[in-house]
């Protein structure tokens, strides 16, 4: 086992001295990299993001914008990072004080005012400057898209990066007005190149150990040799608990990188998708194979978080509130769980058993998620929230019907934020299956859909509001299938 470093805008050094639980925003900040900010330490502001080289969709590599005030340093043992100050000494070297691209055009564009939000957003624009598929259509005259340009640039890659001052058109302006990475640019070539190998790391100071098992069988035995362990894949959810709560651990197990846990696979009568994927890998490799997924993703907190967040830990860490259990229930998704004594596969319906509750094991990881083929044809999901993006749920509600000749084959109903677990509805998909689709149908099974859950008031909505959204979102999807029909 080597001593854990990291690659800092193209120089390698050590981690040591700092804790296990430090953040890759404290490590930074420690080492003059100021340009790093910490605005809420949650990952909703952007404020943190800096870019590292991860196994690409479509080359090699990918630059990813991340939540630096998230993820702890030792996660990114042997791992590269791009800060601002970087982006122009290793993307486009050149004279002292040259800017990068994306820097150009934010200064010229009046993109900053105070500059504190600023290195953020930098970060993630140049992520999205440096996806490999994003093609320019400058011929395109479409004006009812505000969120992608002319060149390419998908708005989203911004969902994450809050600015209080400047307001965001001339952000946006900046990001639709760069064009392409030149073919010296050394940050554009470093796509080409393998990414770095996931390093096995055992980083320990005084009473703490940060670990990361090189394959899942020496996960699953440090899982049974450390109960007391929390399990990390892209700290989300951990490192709000760090910073917020001040919590530590005596033992973190990063599981991020198991190849075990990051495969895709599209058979015949399933789709297995690896735990350890992160959200825009499965969006991006999955590229709409399943709709209600692509529903989904767009409106699961920001790209930043989707960027690190996974399916495994989503419903690992059991949150009725959580975006994916809905659709993963509409879907009729079951988990496959390994132990050191084999897999057991469950169904997601059966998987929660109370509040943050499971039928999982201390000693068992979820090592993929499979959804069942063929899929039902009409699908929605709809989140209520108090904003379109980057929003905890109020209520969420997912579907997917089978409807033949005009009469509900098959119905199944995912909720979430309306129970102490997500929950499937049970008594709707029965009101529903066997009828004609139609009015008088829908507006009855909306009525049991009201009814379904147990939703309490708390400062994202009232029970009476969460009822009557359950049954409104029924009352919805006829609306959007009957649209369909007619145009």
């Amino acid at each position: 086992m080597v001593a854990a470093r990291i690659t800092v805008n193209g120089k390698e050094t050590p981690i040591a001295p700092a804790e296990p639980h430090t953040t890759v925003l404290d490590f930074l900040r420690e080492r003059g990299l100021t340009g790093t900010k910490e605005g809420c330490a949650e990952g909703e502001c952007g404020a943190c993001s800096v870019m590292v080289a991860r196994p690409g969709v479509n080359k090699p590599t990918d630059w990813v914008a991340v939540n630096a005030c998230l993820v702890p340093v030792a996660a990114l043992d042997g791992q590269e990072v791009i800060t601002s100050e970087g982006l122009a000494t290793v993307g486009t070297p050149g004279t002292p004080g040259t800017l990068h691209p994306v820097q150009e055009e934010m200064a010229v564009r009046g993109g900053s005012q105070c500059g504190y939000c600023t290195p953020g957003f930098i970060c993630s624009m140049a992520s999205e400057y440096y996806r490999p598929d994003r093609c320019a259509h400058p011929e395109s005259t479409d004006t009812t898209d505000p969120e992608h340009g002319p060149n390419g640039f998908d708005l989203h890659a911004l969902s994450g990066n809050l600015c209080r001052c400047t307001g965001y058109r001339p952000i946006r302006d900046a990001a639709f007005a760069v064009g392409s990475p030149a073919e010296d640019d050394a940050l554009a070539r470093r796509r080409e190149q393998s990414p770095p190998e996931p390093v096995a790391t055992a980083y320990a100071r005084e009473d703490s150990v940060f670990l990361r098992p090189g394959d899942l069988s020496e996960a699953l035995r440090l899982l049974r040799e450390r109960p007391d362990a929390v399990v990390v894949a892209g700290s989300t959810d951990w490192g709000v608990e760090v910073n917020i709560r001040a919590r530590r651990a005596r033992c973190v197990i990063a599981v991020d990188r198991l190849p075990e846990l990051r495969d895709l696979r599209v058979e015949s009568d399933h789709v297995e998708i690896g735990a350890a994927q992160t959200l825009t890998e499965i969006e991006r490799r999955l590229d709409g194979t399943v709709p209600l997924l692509a529903e989904l993703f767009p409106q699961f907190a920001s790209r930043l978080i989707r960027n690190s967040a996974t399916l495994g830990g989503n419903l690992g860490t059991g949150s009725p509130i959580g975006d994916s259990p809905p659709v993963l229930l509409a879907l009729e998704a079951s988990l496959v769980l390994a132990g050191a004594d084999g897999e057991r596969e469950v169904p997601l319906a059966d998987y929660f058993t109370g509040y943050r509750q499971s039928v999982r094991r201390p000693d068992e990881l979820i090592r993929a998620v499979r959804v069942p083929l063929p899929l039902s044809p009409v699908t929605a999901f709809h989140k209520i929230a108090k904003r379109r993006f980057d929003d905890i749920s109020s209520v969420a509600v997912a579907f997917a019907l089978d409807i033949e000749g005009g009469i509900v084959r098959k119905a199944r109903i995912g909720l979430g934020g309306v129970a102490a677990t997500p929950i499937r509805a049970f008594a709707t998909e029965a009101a529903l299956e066997g009828k004609p689709w139609e009015a008088q149908t829908v507006e009855a099974a909306a009525r049991v859909l009201g009814a379904q859950g147990t939703p309490m008031d708390d400062h994202r909505a009232s029970a009476g509001y969460r009822s009557a959204m359950l049954g409104q979102s029924l009352l919805k999807l006829y609306a959007q299938t009957t649209e369909a029909v007619s145009s």
